[in-house]
């Protein structure tokens, strides 16, 4: 199986012609604002974990799935995976937790450039 991208530029030019190329780069002005939070949030929820299982837990499902719906807005299939991925064992993997705010950097920048052409 062949490794997913960090941004399907179909289906980022698909959004482009839908909704025009100004707002695309509005959608990834928000994007550039609201990623890193959500993902300091993804980071909060687990540290907290062990205080406030449920809350903890819900706030984290939350994040990533907001996170998820972004990135797939975006066409990121490799981040939504990794969200869904998180999604679903919630916050039990470290490891996948740590390589999500990487993954997000890539998508910014992959967008930032996508947007400015």
């Amino acid at each position: 199986m062949a490794p997913l991208p960090v941004v399907d530029e179909h289906s980022f030019d698909e959004l482009q012609a839908r909704l025009g190329a100004d707002f695309a780069r509005e959608l990834v002005s928000t994007f550039d604002e609201e990623a890193p939070r959500l993902v300091g949030e993804l980071r909060a929820a687990a540290a907290a974990a062990a205080a406030a299982a449920a809350d903890s837990a819900e706030r984290f499902r939350r994040a990533a799935h907001t996170l998820k719906g972004d990135s797939r807005t975006f066409g990121a299939p490799r981040l939504a995976a990794a969200l869904l991925h998180l999604e679903q064992v919630g916050m039990h993997d470290g490891a996948a937790l740590q390589a999500l705010a990487g993954e997000v950097e890539n998508l910014q920048a992959a967008l930032r450039v996508l947007a400015a052409r």
